[in-house]
């Protein structure tokens, strides 16, 4: 089988690379299996990759390593931020090409897919700044001694990223990773391993040396599991669901006790007080939920709207969830696609149909949207309760519960109520009750008067079961690097 592949999508026709991306070269995987990438929109193969499992992450490690304590090592740290602002560049200048393997191989809307580009070049960008202010401190303890401290890259790091954002994982991962030193051994999601293959040809191309970057296409039953496992990886950094990040934590343990950050799942209540602007909630109420197709971990899928505004906020609701325009991913006025898989489709539909039955009040949707690819309609829930499935469990879909309150303490009470915390989000026009409400809620992210603003220079990350860490701004340097400590004698004479 080649190892590049001619693609042909509705926008542009571009050259695939399908083979593992190990020490800078396209190779087959050592057990010579590929596995098959389907297009969400009609359930269509694409192409096959080669599929990496124990071995080939084994030697994807050992080139990893020998850049570590090799060429990567005399890299000057200005000399990594300009390969990184470089990479970035290249993701902006072959934009088109990326959007149009992200709307192919997860889905998304391609005027959305262009955005996650931008965002993408952006995090590269912002960490390739920081890769030259990587600061120590002095520490005056006493006049006999000179003492200061040294931030060292952590060493070889396994990075296992998701479906929902393939390219814009990839540079939360590498970026902050990169600007400390370190080398990776990344896992792309079996769902969706395209644009991740063709970023690792671009950093070829920006000229990042040999082994510093390594892209693995394979299982997270193999691959990623030989990476939690691994004796000579150091780090392990995971996005994906809570039950995968307390495998890969347990598998942590168990070897090397090696550093682990997880950004997991998430509930997120969007909080709707009588004071809102409602015609402006809604709005933000819209994307918080049906954004990227509902397949978001910070998705406000819980929204707890004030009895006082609660009758008129439906009306409003719904007729907005309608006017959301699904369907073909390269059409530029998508706003949502189909689901990453048919795995997916049918566990959001197995969900949707346990609402019902619960007795929950569909107020939109609740079936499928057309006849081919995952498609489902934008759902609304109304009239649940606290104990029912669709309220508790994350659906990772189109479908949102909307759930009366009385009162500010009852939605902080309402809102707290889950073991997840990754975000949330209130709607308010009085400051006073906005910085009130945040400081209550248990989440990594409160929003206020918006929702999934997500951007590179703000730490994102969860409470209780939503995770360990942080990623992006200043604080995802800190997953990235050892503290040392140096205490030197002075002489006297």
């Amino acid at each position: 089988m080649s190892l590049f592949q001619t693609v042909q999508t509705p926008a542009l026709t571009y050259e695939q690379p399908l083979g593992l991306f190990i020490n800078n070269e396209f190779i087959k995987g050592v057990d010579g299996k590929t596995f098959e990438t389907i297009n969400p929109h009609n359930e269509k193969p694409i192409v096959a990759v080669h599929e990496g499992a124990e071995e080939d992450v084994n030697i994807a490690v050992k080139a990893a390593r020998s850049a570590l304590n090799g060429e990567w090592k005399q890299v000057t740290p200005s000399e990594r931020g300009r390969l990184l602002t470089r990479l970035a560049d290249f993701l902006e200048r072959d934009i088109e090409t990326l959007a149009a393997i992200e709307a192919l191989d997860n889905g998304k809307g391609v005027t959305m897919a262009k955005g996650d580009v931008t965002a993408s070049a952006g995090c590269l960008r912002y960490y390739g700044g920081w890769a030259d202010k990587i600061y120590g401190q002095t520490i005056d303890t006493d006049t006999n001694s000179l003492t200061y401290t040294r931030h060292e890259p952590v060493g070889v790091c396994g990075q296992i990223i998701p479906w929902n954002f393939p390219l814009l994982m990839f540079a939360w991962k590498i970026g902050p990773a990169l600007a400390t030193g370190n080398t990776i051994v990344m896992k792309t999601a079996e769902q969706t391993p395209l644009s991740g293959l063709y970023v690792a040809k671009l950093i070829k191309e920006a000229g990042f040396p040999p082994g510093v970057v390594n892209v693995i296409s394979g299982f997270g039953r193999t691959a990623g599991a030989a990476i939690a496992a691994h004796m000579d990886i150091d780090k392990v950094a995971f996005t994906g669901s809570t039950l995968v990040g307390r495998q890969i934590m347990k598998s942590a343990a168990d070897s090397n006790l090696k550093k682990v950050t997880l950004e997991l799942g998430g509930k997120s209540p969007n909080i709707v007080l009588p004071d809102a602007n409602l015609d402006e909630a809604i709005e933000w109420v819209n994307l918080g939920i049906f954004f990227n197709h509902g397949q978001c971990c910070c998705a406000g899928s819980r929204i707890l709207v004030h009895e006082a505004v609660y009758e008129k906020f439906l009306q409003l609701f719904k007729k907005r969830a309608e006017q959301n325009k699904v369907g073909d991913p390269f059409n530029t006025e998508t706003f949502q696609g189909p689901q990453v898989s048919q795995i997916q489709y049918d566990r959001i539909m197995s969900y949707i149909k346990d609402g019902k039955g619960a007795g929950a009040k569909v107020v939109t949707g609740g079936d499928r949207h057309g006849s081919e690819g995952y498609y489902i309609q934008p759902t609304i829930f109304a009239d649940v309760t606290e104990d029912m499935t669709i309220v508790k469990e994350e659906i990772f879909g189109p479908v949102c519960t909307v759930q009366k309150v009385r009162s500010e303490e009852e939605a902080i009470r309402v809102a707290n109520d889950t073991n997840y915390g990754l975000a949330a989000a209130v709607h308010t026009t009085n400051i006073n009750t906005a910085i009130r409400v945040s400081n209550a809620i248990k989440a990594g992210t409160v929003w206020v008067n918006n929702y999934n603003t997500l951007h590179y220079q703000m730490p994102f990350g969860g409470f209780k079961e939503s995770g360990v860490g942080r990623e992006l701004g200043s604080y995802a340097l800190e997953n990235y690097t050892e503290v040392k400590t140096v205490r030197v004698h002075l002489s006297q004479s």
